[in-house]
């Protein structure tokens, strides 16, 4: 599906279908390096290659989890169309996170999404949640699935 903007009306029909498929991106030593400075993860599989290398099953460093999983706020925006009306997307929660396989650092990720469920509150605001899952490049597991809890917020305009 291409990005760009769909109504709820339309979203409903594709509960359960595949709504979005980000490109391949490389994750690099410089973005592990930097997750673990802003997290304080510095544990020496994610940012010691040497030592990694000698003392790990990986041949060097992975990605922290939490790291693949952050980068689907990006992933997201690029692979799915925006509900019409919303101003923002706000993360809710996760249900059923699971790390499936270690992201080697220099492996390209991609996000694959699944619309599961969609909801308008009288609000105007949507609950829209995803299934979705972070493969890794040429292999037959995934980083990692979850079962993912969005809001759209609604545009209510700007006081200028």
């Amino acid at each position: 599906m291409s990005t760009g903007t769909i109504s709820i009306e339309e979203a409903e029909k594709l509960v359960g279908q595949e709504v979005g498929l980000s490109n391949w991106r490389v994750v690099t030593q410089e973005m592990i390096d930097q997750f673990a400075a802003a997290t304080d993860d510095h544990q020496f599989i994610h940012t010691d290659p040497e030592r990694a290398a000698r003392e790990t099953p990986y041949g060097g460093t992975i990605a922290h989890g939490f790291l693949s999983l952050s980068l689907l706020s990006t992933m997201v925006f690029e692979a799915v169309p925006r509900l019409e009306g919303s101003a923002m997307g706000v993360n809710f929660g996760f249900e059923r996170i699971r790390f499936l396989a270690p992201v080697r650092c220099g492996a390209r990720i991609r996000a694959r999404f699944v619309l599961a469920a969609i909801k308008l509150r009288p609000s105007g605001i949507a609950e829209v949640n995803y299934d979705v899952s972070v493969e890794i490049e040429n292999s037959l597991k995934p980083a990692l699935t979850a079962h993912w809890l969005t809001l759209a917020m609604p545009d209510r305009g700007r006081d200028e």
